[in-house]
């Protein structure tokens, strides 16, 4: 089974593809969908469309993983990242894959077995849990990975 994880933000969006087989977790990509400040919200919400479906058509997940948003004090930040997991939803959603949702504390504890953990521990999770080399980068892939694990453990696969 394969599962996608994905870290919304507002310019930089994580994914992470695992892949479960026989009750192991396999690495497979991660990485960054990076949006241009110079461009419109409209042109962005395009580009993440255009991206995450080549992401989705490569590696066909059978399901995925969203972070839900955390409370933010900046309402622009909090609308910016809405409007973008909104097409992230959507995009998925459109090719039929069972989307679960989560919030950072639920990935949190999921990965490190604390809802408090800082972004270095769930990194230094992530890399003993799928046998890595090294700690992911960029944060937000390695929180994408953390979320495709969290998935990975609710579902029953």
């Amino acid at each position: 089974m394969i599962i996608l994880g994905i870290d919304p933000g507002t310019r930089i969006i994580g994914y992470g593809v695992i892949e479960k087989q026989n009750g192991d977790l396999v690495y497979r990509t991660c990485g960054i969908i990076q949006t241009n400040p110079q461009k419109s919200q409209a042109d962005n919400l395009v580009q993440i469309n255009e991206e995450l479906e080549k992401l989705i058509n490569s590696y066909k997940p059978d399901t995925a993983g969203v972070e839900k948003i955390f409370f933010a004090k900046n309402v622009k930040t909090v609308i910016g990242v809405s409007e973008g997991r909104g097409v992230i939803l959507f995009t998925i959603k459109r090719h039929g894959i069972p989307i679960v949702e989560f919030t950072p504390l639920q990935v949190k504890q999921a990965v490190t077995g604390d809802g408090a953990a800082d972004k270095k521990q769930v990194q230094k999770m992530v890399k003993m849990i799928l046998r890595l080399a090294k700690e992911p980068k960029p944060d937000d892939a390695a929180d994408a990975l953390a979320v495709a694990i969290c998935a990975a453990n609710q579902r029953i696969i």
